[in-house]
Formats: structure tokens, sequence, C-alpha cells
């Protein structure tokens, strides 16, 4: 692909997206300056291929891969999301493996249905749907004490599974992180000066890897620990939440770049 001047990898709930209402109209002057620059805009979120194949559409980046299952599989450019996945299914078998008291702590996507994901998300019964389409990772609630959660992705990790603390749940996956495919996509583009930006501990890596990372602010969860890289600006936070705090820093970025 060809070198672009920069690249931008974001997430999506919290950041680009607002945690309540799902929009991104405050991001809209950033979004529409990128792609007249000709600025890929690479996704990365833990929803489903389902889920981001159509978004990325409407926000006119088709064009480009995506980060999907937060960076447990990659949606190529243009591509329509499978409709099921091998390594989904040996995850739930891995998960009903887990001793029962402690699998009867965590409530995954598989386990409550399209329905149940609609109550705990807020999502539309449709969009629901389609986040329950998972093809590489089980997010879910976790309902016990800190202590059993700890036996239970130990449990986890005996079968090479691993959990991450996204904004709302815990996400279970066979290990693949944002941060490896972030830097799998960069080597596309020649690997050109990355942006980052997020909302949550499962972004971190990302963050910290990136030449620039934005911590926007999340007024529905606890603020994340300090990053390797902030006491140098390297990252930085931003004060407004969602996606008014997205276009804050990605206009500051398009400034900074002349763009």
């Amino acid at each position: 692909m060809p070198r672009p001047v920069l690249l931008i990898f974001t997430d999506l709930d919290g950041t680009l997206l607002d945690h309540e209402t799902y929009s991104h109209e405050a991001a809209a002057p950033a979004l529409e300056a990128l792609r007249g620059a000709g600025v890929p805009v690479i996704l990365a979120s833990s929803k489903t291929a389902a889920e981001i194949a159509p978004l990325r559409a409407d926000l006119g980046l088709a064009a480009h891969p995506a980060i999907v299952e937060n960076g447990a599989g990659i949606l190529e450019p243009g591509a329509e999301a499978p409709r099921t996945g091998s390594r989904y299914r040996a995850l739930r078998t891995a998960l009903n493996q887990v001793p029962a008291p402690l699998r009867q702590r965590f409530r995954g996507f598989g386990d409550g249905g399209a329905h149940w994901i609609a109550d705990a998300t807020g999502l539309a019964p449709e969009a629901a749907a389609l986040a329950a389409q998972r093809l590489y990772s089980e997010p879910g609630i976790w309902s016990g004490s800190e202590a059993e959660k700890t036996e239970f992705l130990a449990a986890l990790r005996a079968q090479g599974v691993s959990g991450r603390e996204g904004g709302r749940f815990l996400t279970l996956s066979f290990g693949a992180s944002k941060a490896g495919q972030m830097a799998e996509i960069a080597a596309r583009y020649s690997t050109p000066y990355m942006v980052a930006l997020g909302d949550a501990p499962n972004d971190r890596e990302m963050l910290e890897q990136a030449d620039q990372g934005f911590i926007i602010a999340n007024p529905h969860r606890a603020p994340m620990p300090p990053l390797d890289g902030e006491e140098t600006g390297r990252i930085q936070r931003i004060a407004a939440a969602g996606p008014k705090g997205w276009n804050q820093a990605v206009l500051q970025v398009i400034a900074d770049f002349g763009i």
C-alpha cells in the first residue's frame, strides 16, 4: 500500500463513538479532514467483524483494514464479515472446561444471546445480533470476587486463553492484541507515523506503541493509570469525552502535520 503521511488507529466505544448513544457525529470535522487528506483511519475495537463492516462503510473507511474483537482478528479492506469461526468454537470449549463454580461467575455473549447482549450494552436488537456473531473472542460480565476472577483467568491461561478488561466487559481470547495487529497493519503501509486513540485498559498497549497516543476521557469508568510516554508528552490525556475529545485530539494532529 502507498505510504501515507500518518496512520490513525482508533478505539470505538467511548472514543470515536459516544459511550451512551454510539454516535460519531461530534467527530465529523476531523474525520472529513482525514478522508480529504487520504489519511487511513484504522478502526480497532472489541466489536465483531459483523458490527464493524457496516460501520466502516458508513464512515467511508472500507478501503482500510480494521482490527476486530480486541485485536483477536483483522477484517480486510472491503471484506464482509464471515458467518462462523473455528477459533470461537475452540474458545467456548475451553471456557466450558473451567471448574463449574468459577464458570458460573462469567456470563459471556454466547451464554446470554442477542436479547441479553442488547440489555447489557444498550444496543438495538439488530445491532446486538451482530455483536453476537463472534469469530475470535468472548466478552462477558464477571460477577464474582477479584480472588475468584484471578483463579478463573488462571484456569483459562492453562488452556492458552487470556482475559482483558475493557470499558464494559472482560474479554477472553487466544492472546492476540490490538498492539500486535497494529504493527502488522502499519507494516503494510511501510510503517508511517502512527497515532492511536483509546479510553480503556485494553487500549494501553496500542497507545504505548504509537508514536503519539491520546487517552480520551471516559466519565463512565475510572481513569486509566499513568502510561509509559505521558511524562514526555508522547501520550496525552484529552479532557473532553468520546467523539468530542477524539475530534479535538485529531484536529491537533492535523494542525501539527499541516494537513
